[in-house]
């Protein structure tokens, strides 16, 4: 607060003092140059639109290369995003371009949610770069930044109006990246139409509340060109990495049967323009608007969220160390409010469990005395039964025996009968 204070006074009370001579301090531009250049610079594009809209194209002629990618189907089940990182270098400018494609978008039959997998994206990219801020131990300078600096959103060329899913999606979009509409494929709908159909997507997107990238006018250097080509979006663009011999030069363009569209003709589409404006003229204030504008609504809105200030309400400066011991504190309570009630849940569950192992134990008892008893009835009639077989054994072995004796004395009455009659025929002859 105190440094704060003392800038503030030096600020009030500045006073010109002229040089007796050559200091050197006029070097710092060049230092400053010399320093980003050896360093490099990194800007992030993200594509958004339809299938089949020319994206990788565009992309390809807008950085006169051939980036690595293979089309994309029209079977998506959802929305996914493919983040490629190039390494450029122009002259002894390097350029790490890394270019997030929308495979997918617009594809489902239900579009609702179609949005959603983008602005995920962009908050994990702002997250990431907040994290490594928030560290103790920062390497932002060799920290490759993945935030967004500009949206490419791609305007399906029908001629009449927007689609709900393009209101949706930049109205998502546009407090958290800068959006810059282009109509691709322009040369698919003539002039006249062309010009109504840039009107009607500025009428809508103003009457919709949708806030797309407007090129700065505060710097004098460009406020007339930025001003002129503010009147000029969206931008209807043509890509092509094909070259075509007219008259006596090798130009990009796209031939039909009908003829020829020059892709860098500024009579036949807005590429010069799209490609002067996101890359020539305004590629840094599209980085430092990223930074100063979308990445700080993400930070301060995530800070507040933790509960940080920059005042109390007393309209006192906010404490950073009270603040983060308040809530620690406030973590701690609700941590050890958490620990009672999951030891209160645990105890009562536990309870339960013992009631229900009780009446399960006494179920199994219960079920033990019955069978018990049922096994000792068995056992009885069992008994009853063997008893009352034996009887009938012995009382059929008393029968048996009472047979086989007069049987036996029948025989032996038979045999002495036999023999007095063969006796009593012997003395009669």
């Amino acid at each position: 607060m105190a440094s704060t204070e003392i800038a503030r006074q030096a600020g009030d009370g500045v006073r010109a003092v002229p040089l007796a001579g050559h200091v050197g301090f006029d070097s710092m531009p060049d230092q400053l140059v010399n320093k980003s250049v050896n360093r490099g610079f990194c800007f992030n594009i993200l594509c958004v639109g339809e299938t089949g809209l020319g994206k990788s194209t565009l992309m390809d002629t807008l950085f006169n290369t051939k980036f690595e990618g293979e089309p994309t189907q029209h079977n998506q089940p959802g929305v996914t995003l493919k983040s490629n990182t190039y390494e450029l270098q122009e002259s002894n400018v390097r350029l790490k371009l890394t270019v997030v494609n929308t495979v997918g978008f617009g594809d489902q039959i239900n579009k609702e949610d179609s949005y959603k997998s983008i602005v995920e994206f962009i908050d994990t990219q702002f997250e990431a770069y907040l994290q490594e801020e928030l560290k103790i131990k920062r390497t932002l300078h060799s920290y490759h930044d993945t935030r967004i600096h500009a949206c490419l959103y791609f305007i399906a060329p029908t001629g009449h109006s927007l689609k709900s899913l393009d209101l949706v999606t930049m109205k998502k979009l546009d407090s958290k990246v800068n959006i810059v509409p282009i109509i691709a494929k322009s040369d698919a709908i003539s002039k006249s139409e062309l010009a109504k159909f840039k009107i009607k997507i500025t009428s809508e997107l103003v009457s919709n509340g949708v806030q797309i990238y407007q090129f700065p006018t505060d710097d004098e250097s460009v406020a007339e060109i930025n001003s002129t080509m503010n009147s000029h979006l969206p931008f209807a663009v043509v890509g092509s990495t094909e070259e075509v011999k007219i008259g006596n030069k090798m130009v990009k363009a796209r031939q039909y049967p009908w003829g020829t569209v020059q892709v860098e003709n500024e009579n036949h589409c807005d590429f010069v323009k799209l490609r002067e404006m996101l890359i020539r003229v305004n590629m840094e204030d599209l980085r430092e608007q990223t930074h100063t504008r979308h990445y700080e609504l993400y930070r301060r809105c995530k800070l507040e969220e933790m509960g940080f200030k920059d005042t109390d309400p007393d309209s006192k400066p906010f404490s950073l160390q009270e603040t983060y011991e308040a809530k620690r504190n406030e973590f701690m309570g609700e941590l050890q409010k958490k620990e009672e009630e999951m030891r209160q849940m645990f105890v009562q569950r536990v309870k339960e469990k013992e009631a229900e192992l009780k009446e399960a134990e006494k179920e199994l008892h219960e079920k033990f005395d019955r069978l018990k008893k049922l096994h000792q009835d068995e056992k009885k009639k069992l008994e009853e039964k063997k008893k009352s077989l034996d009887d009938e054994v012995n009382t059929f072995k008393q029968k048996k025996t009472a047979a086989e004796l007069l049987q036996n004395q029948a025989q032996q009455a038979g045999g002495s009968t036999t023999l007095k009659r063969d006796k009593e025929r012997k003395n009669f002859f």
